[in-house]
């Protein structure tokens, strides 16, 4: 099939290029509105309790209370007139249910401690897809400063905006930084701008068709707002990797006297299918993804799979095309002083794989025990939900929420949601709050039928009369514990452990019981989603190779890197180091985000593992020594694996710059394990893997030998490049 792409591109490339840019403006045009198709949220699984309760409070009762408006002056004649204004408009507006506020009647426990301060409580409607856009328009109509008044808007709904907001800006000033400093490595590594902006075109092309296909699922089911990251950076990074390596090839292949058309096959032939099945690697990382039930991880799953596609895909046809049409004018544009094409060896990477294969122990146990060292954070490492602490300081989401904390007596955040799926009696009913008030750390609990504290009814709870309905009760559990603490997470299971009213189910929500419910959700896919990930590896590495070796030890140097990275963020983002320089608040590691920056790094170590491979293989095909092969196949590779890495990692990096610290660590993390796997894993620990395994490293046994002379891929020809000089050994 290469070979046909090959000949395709280098006899109609004018054709296939035209047929391209009408199909990049049709991406263009279903790109833009993409956005409009997105959703905020998505970190839960649908089917967990919590998601069940909270979806049967929104159908019987109106919803959780998710918004809530901070009114600074309560105390004045100013105040009063606002909150009752805002109260009267809050319950006119029917994207708002559920309106409680300080000045309705027993609405005094919404006050301060001090007195200043007051909340009007509601739940926006609209779910994931829809209440974002209602939070804006309720923040932009509530909040500000009136007549020395002020109004601050806070609870989930208006975290979530905020986030979303924060993500948007910020994904706008990494973008300002990523590209033109991409460009200007480009021109540097290439000397030429012409040769530069081609790997640029791919990721222009594989971003724009990935916003399309987002548009099309968005259309269909639930896709997270969050995935347009993962979208910017990776089609620019791969674009840049792929297009890197195939002008590369194609630039050596003139340099070695071949004709325009000729050089156009070798690179198809060869570059073309490393990058067939380092695409494949990366999309069977990403497609692990899929195996979790929240749409938060399934939408990564949906850009990440797009977005290689795509960049693989345009890489094949339409680099092939434009070098058919500039030839030997891809030099153009040159840098003063640079040379046309360097040379295919690298002395520097030539130079250290063969001090590795000289002495592997010396030089990569000392590279080990530092990324054993950067891994051991992992040993204490804990997992949690995104909340306001995300955002900084002066957003006014998380100000609201500090405020609630520290000046009100009531706090919601720690409160657990119950609701029975079928009708109960007020005996039954008192007699399963008392059971619930007993467990250690609950403060009381509220029903339609009063309130419990320590196993006795104390009064009546406030807003009963909108806790009971014939068909279905609400009780919500006040605790004294912590949110989201050790304490709070064992409390959920306490309360789902009291038995349940006769005929009646009893489903647990809030903040504490999502948190459960998430880690347990991705917890138990989590070993699923590694075999996936190791058995495809496994399986494509060997058609790629033919060994069955080679896919053990990527598997497991891989692994290695990854933890070391991993480690690193445990750090940073878990321990605190750094918060200062990069603005962030200390918290425990995001379930998701983590499990999200695994796939992620792990599927682009694959990339580089498959660039560096395929010449060794090339070389070993060829008739190369074990140690030859791997010495020229890291000296030919080396510099075009550190330049692919270090321009991949500044469009990662360049997110450290958001005010979210999920977003600061997806980006420092993705980042950090590309460089790491570039540098220490490729330049020295899989040199030296390659020296103590020797020939062994190529072994498989006789019947997958077969199977692989049968199904596996292998160029048709021996590369020009593979004839053996000296290896220095």
């Amino acid at each position: 099939m290469l070979t046909r792409i090959a000949g395709l591109t280098a006899r109609r490339p004018r054709l296939l290029l035209l047929i391209t840019a009408l199909a990049v403006a049709a991406m263009a045009v279903l790109g833009v509105g993409a956005f409009g198709k997105l959703s905020g949220g998505g970190f839960d699984d649908p089917s967990a309790p919590s998601s069940r309760a909270r979806a049967l409070i929104d159908e019987k009762f109106g919803g959780d209370t998710n918004f809530v408006l901070l009114v600074d002056g309560a105390g004045t004649p100013a105040g009063r007139e606002r909150g009752e204004r805002i109260t009267a408009g809050l319950r006119a507006d029917d994207t708002v249910a559920n309106v409680l506020s300080y000045w309705d009647d027993g609405g005094a426990g919404l006050l301060s401690r001090d007195g200043e301060q007051a909340l009007v409580l509601a739940h926006v409607k609209g779910g994931d897809k829809d209440e974002g856009t209602n939070a804006e328009a309720l923040i932009d109509t509530y909040t500000g400063t009136e007549n020395g008044i002020t109004v601050r808007a806070g609870g989930a709904a208006a975290v979530n905006h905020d986030v979303t907001a924060q993500v948007g800006a910020d994904l706008a000033v990494a973008e300002s930084i990523a590209v033109p400093l991409t460009l200007i490595l480009l021109v540097i590594a290439f000397g030429s701008l012409v040769a530069a902006l081609l790997p640029l075109a791919i990721g222009l092309i594989a971003i724009l068709g990935t916003f399309a296909e987002l548009y099309v699922l968005g259309s269909f089911t639930d896709v997270s707002v969050f995935s347009v990251n993962l979208t910017t950076a990776l089609g620019l990074g791969l674009g840049i990797d792929y297009g890197l390596l195939l002008v590369s090839r194609f630039r050596e292949q003139l340099a070695h006297g071949d004709s325009v058309p000729g050089a156009i096959r070798r690179t198809v032939t060869t570059a073309g299918r490393t990058i067939a099945f380092s695409a494949a690697t990366v999309v069977a990382a990403l497609a692990a993804l899929l195996l979790f039930p929240p749409y938060f991880l399934r939408s990564f799953a949906y850009a990440g799979i797009g977005v290689v596609a795509v960049a693989a895909v345009s890489s094949l046809i339409v680099v092939p095309s434009l070098l058919a049409v500039l030839g030997h004018r891809v030099n153009k544009g040159r840098l003063p002083g640079s040379r046309t094409v360097r040379s295919a060896d690298s002395r520097l990477w030539g130079r250290i794989a063969g001090t590795v294969m000289r002495r592997p122990a010396l030089t990569a146990l000392p590279v080990l025990a530092v990324l054993l060292l950067a891994a051991s954070p992992l040993l204490g490492v804990t997992f949690g939900t995104p909340d306001e602490r995300v955002l900084p300081g002066d957003a006014g989401s998380r100000e609201v929420s500090a405020a609630l904390r520290q000046g009100f007596t009531a706090n919601d955040e720690s409160a657990l949601h119950l609701v029975t799926t079928g009708p109960v009696g007020p005996a039954e009913l008192g007699s399963y709050a008392a059971k619930v008030s007993s467990l250690d750390g609950v403060q009381r609990v509220d029903t339609s039928a009063g309130s419990w504290r320590t196993g006795q009814r104390s009064a009546p709870a406030p807003a009963a009369a909108a806790l009971g309905r014939p068909d279905a009760q609400r009780l919500t559990v006040i605790s004294r514990l912590e949110s989201k603490s050790a304490a709070a997470r064992d409390l959920v299971g306490q309360v789902r452990g009291v038995p349940a009213p006769r005929g009646s189910e009893v489903l647990v929500g809030g903040n504490d019981a999502r948190l459960v419910d998430s880690r347990h959700s991705i917890g138990e896919r989590l070993p699923y989603a590694v075999v996936w990930i190791a058995a495809t590896t496994f399986v494509l590495l060997f058609l790629f190779t033919g060994s069955v070796v080679q896919p053990l030890r990527a598997l497991v140097l891989n692994g290695v890197s990854l933890m070391a990275a991993m480690g690193a963020m445990v750090w940073v983002f878990q321990d605190g180091h750094l918060s200062g320089l990069l603005g962030f608040t200390p918290q425990p590691m995001d379930t998701a985000m983590t499990v999200l920056m695994f796939c992620i790094a792990f599927g682009l170590s694959m990339d580089y593992e498959v660039f560096l491979t395929s010449r060794m293989k090339e070389l070993h095909d060829a008739g190369a020594a074990p140690a030859e092969a791997v010495v020229q196949g890291l000296a030919r590779t080396g510099r075009i694996v550190t330049m692919a890495a270090g321009l991949l990692a500044v469009s990662f990096f360049a997110f450290t710059t958001s005010e979210v610290s999920f977003i600061q660590m997806f980006g420092l993390g993705s980042g950090l394990a590309i460089l790491v796997d570039a540098v220490a894993v490729r330049g020295v620990l899989v040199p030296a893997a390659m020296r103590l395994l020797g020939r062994g490293a190529w072994y498989a046994p006789r019947g997958l030998r077969r199977l692989h002379g049968r199904v596996g891929l292998r160029e048709s020809a021996v590369s020009p490049d593979a004839e053996r000089v000296p290896a220095r050994m």
